[in-house]
């Protein structure tokens, strides 16, 4: 064979290998969702990809089948075909042993660096720019080569799956998609700019609704504006001015015994008819919504949609009433900034090392707004007020203070009891660490 045509075949066996090689990383790498998308649009190719994702047996072990023959007449062509005239070349300088064997040794540095560089490297990198293209355009060649090597891709699949067995393995892929999957896709693509840092914070806080509880955004027993039942007519209007809600609990005596809630679009209607407001009538005073405080988000979103209510009272095991809730509430805590921007921040960040927070903010907003991993005694608490309590083991007072995570937590005000504003700063690097509370 002369060197021109062993040049050739050396150079279409290496076209041979990428064309596995290919193959083989683009099936693997192509997307799913983007292949059912392209399916559902009609392409017929996405669909033989998904089918083959399915079952890829068959289709990996032809190209294993493909790229090892080709791998081993690459050896044998190329060092028949290089090393004489390597051999021949180096006779000039070295004797004739030495000469063949350095002329060996050249061809199988070439013939392995080409098969490197041109069937494995480039095609691999390829096939992951670009997998749901390539795997598409590449199905059809390799169902040929499937058929025409089935009995063979049949024996050695067969064997595959008897050690898979043998070990206890699964060789199904698994397809699920979790929440961890889509958020750091979102996280993904919002380093690449595709998504708004806001946008990716809907994303997290949707996926967030099954693991907070419904205290986290309710407004909590010391700021709920009620109705007492017997309140006279010029009571109730001076509430009303005093204290504009959309929506008021109805009470018998006392805040724990909610007997229904009045709209205020209700109340404004009859002010405006000049007509009395008495919340002894029945038609005025509807049937309310009790939760318990343990609801996550998403379950008290489904008490919403089957009551056909937007607006609840929490009630704790002892049957107190702790906070009330509605629909824009949680919707708030998924939107975040986007639908509130007038509202008053629960988080100010005063500089770089200095953060104003409220005492009920939601200990993961905490978090996130800080950049903290993790806190002590996780499960004890769901605010910052609550983290305060159980770190220090009692009730806080001004200037008590917490040190934890690189971060001061100083209780700045405190309103009978109720932990009003909370300011954190970062320790300089060098502090000797400390997590213990400070009074």
């Amino acid at each position: 064979m002369t060197l021109s045509s062993s040049l050739l075949l050396i150079g279409l066996l290496i076209a041979a290998s990428a064309f596995f090689s290919m193959a083989e990383i683009a099936l693997a790498a192509a997307r799913r969702l983007r292949l059912r998308q392209l399916a559902d649009e009609g392409d017929a190719r996405a669909e033989r990809v998904l089918r083959v994702q399915d079952q890829p047996g068959d289709y990996f072990t032809v190209v294993q089948i493909g790229q090892n023959a080709v791998a081993i007449l690459g050896g044998v062509v190329g060092e028949g075909a290089l090393s004489p005239h390597f051999s021949a070349l180096l006779a000039w300088w070295l004797p004739t042993s030495t000469a063949q064997t350095l002329g060996f040794l050249a061809s199988f540095t070439v013939i392995t660096s080409l098969f490197i560089l041109f069937s494995d490297l480039f095609p691999k990198r390829l096939g992951m720019a670009r997998p749901e293209e390539l795997a598409m355009r590449l199905s059809g060649p390799m169902a040929w080569c499937m058929v025409l090597l089935r009995p063979v891709a049949w024996l050695y699949s067969r064997c595959a799956d008897a050690l898979f067995r043998l070990f206890g393995l699964s060789s199904l892929r698994d397809e699920r998609v979790t929440s961890e999957d889509i958020l750091a896709m979102m996280e993904a693509g919002a380093r690449a700019g595709v998504l708004d840092v806001d946008e990716q914070q809907v994303i997290t806080n949707v996926f967030e609704l099954d693991t907070r509880t419904v205290s986290s955004a309710m407004s909590p027993r010391e700021r709920i504006a009620y109705f007492v039942r017997d309140e006279s007519d010029a009571v109730i209007r001076l509430r009303i001015a005093a204290e504009p809600f959309s929506t008021y609990p109805v009470c018998e005596g006392d805040l724990d015994h909610v007997v229904g809630y009045v709209d205020a679009k209700d109340l404004f209607q009859r002010v405006l008819n000049n007509q009395p407001i008495s919340l002894k009538d029945d038609s005025l005073v509807r049937k309310v919504l009790i939760v318990p405080d343990r609801l996550t988000l998403s379950e008290v979103l489904a008490q919403f949609r089957q009551a056909h209510e937007d607006f609840a009272v929490i009630v704790n095991e002892y049957s107190l009433v702790v906070g009330v809730v509605t629909l824009n509430d949680v919707m708030s805590t998924v939107m975040g900034g986007l639908v509130s921007p007038f509202d008053e921040e629960q988080i100010v960040q005063r500089d770089q090392d200095s953060w104003l927070i409220d005492g009920i903010t939601a200990i993961d907003d905490v978090q996130r707004a800080l950049g903290l991993d993790e806190l002590p005694h996780p499960g004890e608490y769901e605010t910052l007020a609550g983290f305060l309590m159980v770190m220090l083991r009692r009730v806080p007072k001004r200037t008590d203070a917490v040190a934890w995570g690189g971060y001061k937590f100083e209780v700045i005000d405190v309103d009978s009891y109720r932990i009003d504003q909370v300011m954190v700063t970062r320790i300089p690097e060098g502090t000797p660490a400390a997590s213990t509370p400070t009074a």
